[in-house]
């Protein structure tokens, strides 16, 4: 008996595609082998947003694999992105995973280099990088159009939605928004940066990008967090590359002093003040929230800066705005994307 795909409700494209502000954030994969620990952090989500990023051994430390943590996480009705790093599979086993993700129902993938080991819990352990990120989202875009790496035709072809990452805050900064184009060349459908504090840096990275047009060309969502300690912010500084925490945001976390509820509460206010003055840079198609760890500040945050999932409004009586930017879409016109 032949059996195809299980069709797949495209939301985060459809997301984009409605020209509505959108909405993702990241959650840890698991720390173990119990399914209800990453059931339970998507739930604590999954009415803020309009996917749910699924780490794939984030700074080099194990833990559940991203492919299964997706599958949980579709079974619980969110949209997932898969990250795919290059670090511990070559180009066949890169294949393998992202059609059998497809397969399960799994079709947006965040395609990465990946953090090297040295950094993690098996600096010991042997690296791979067969290729990088670049050369990953060329294999996608192969992949969706129908060929396997060695030319040999795919039937039928994954159904894949791909993205990148981008750093504004890793020096040389004038060559950030150039790599961001390469990206999209490669075949990046939509960005996600690095956790913005220094919106200043932000707003200099995106002005570039507006300049050379990329931001009509694919939805860029601004990362954001919640600190939830002076701590964390002084080692995001300090040891975390292409991370920059300013000084003064270290300092207002150290005068919150060592009350974790005084804390928290300004590591969250710190983030909503974040998002309210990203809104004032053009070109962003929404945000990325990266809790790290702490899920539960995800409806907080939502609450306070208003952030709303498209899809929420996609459920509701189409807006006029939302039908004028679908005929856009239609006649594959580029428009700005909003924030």
């Amino acid at each position: 008996m032949t059996r195809h795909p299980q069709p797949v409700i495209p939301r985060l494209e459809a997301a984009f595609r409605s020209g509505l502000p959108v909405v993702t954030c990241e959650i840890a994969a698991g720390d173990g082998a119990d399914p209800d620990d990453v059931i339970r952090r998507v739930r604590l989500v999954r009415d803020h947003v309009d996917a749910v990023n699924v780490p794939d051994n984030t700074a080099g430390v194990v833990h559940m694999a991203a492919w299964a943590a997706s599958i949980l996480m579709a079974r619980e009705g969110v949209d997932p992105i898969m990250h795919v790093t290059c670090r511990d599979r070559n180009r066949m086993a890169l294949q393998s995973d992202l059609l059998g993700a497809a397969a399960l129902g799994v079709r947006n993938i965040l395609c990465l280099t990946g953090d090297h080991m040295v950094h993690g819990d098996h600096p010991g352990a042997k690296p791979v990088f067969d290729l990088d990120s670049l050369q990953l989202l060329g294999l996608a875009d192969v992949l969706r159009h129908g060929r396997y790496l060695s030319g040999r035709e795919i039937k039928p072809a994954p159904d894949l939605f791909p993205g990148a990452t981008e750093n504004p805050f890793a020096p040389p900064y004038d060559f950030r928004p150039l790599r961001l184009q390469k990206k999209l060349e490669a075949g990046a459908r939509f960005i996600q940066t690095q956790i913005t504090f220094n919106v200043e840096r932000f707003a200099a990275f995106m002005a570039r990008v507006r300049d050379l047009g990329l931001d009509r060309r694919v939805p860029i969502l601004a990362g954001v967090a919640p600190l939830r300690s002076a701590r964390a912010a002084r080692y995001m500084r300090e040891r975390v590359p292409g991370m920059e925490v300013p000084d003064d945001i270290v300092r207002r976390m150290e005068q919150a002093g060592s009350e974790r509820s005084r804390r928290e509460e300004e590591g969250i206010r710190i983030c909503v003040e974040t998002i309210e003055r990203l809104r004032e840079v053009q070109g962003l198609a929404g945000f990325h929230v990266m809790p790290i760890h702490w899920e539960e500040a995800v409806s907080e945050i939502a609450a306070r800066a208003r952030l709303v999932p498209a899809r929420a409004a996609l459920a509701s009586p189409i807006p006029a705005i939302v039908r004028e930017d679908a005929a856009d879409t239609l006649h594959n016109r580029p428009r700005e994307h909003r924030a």
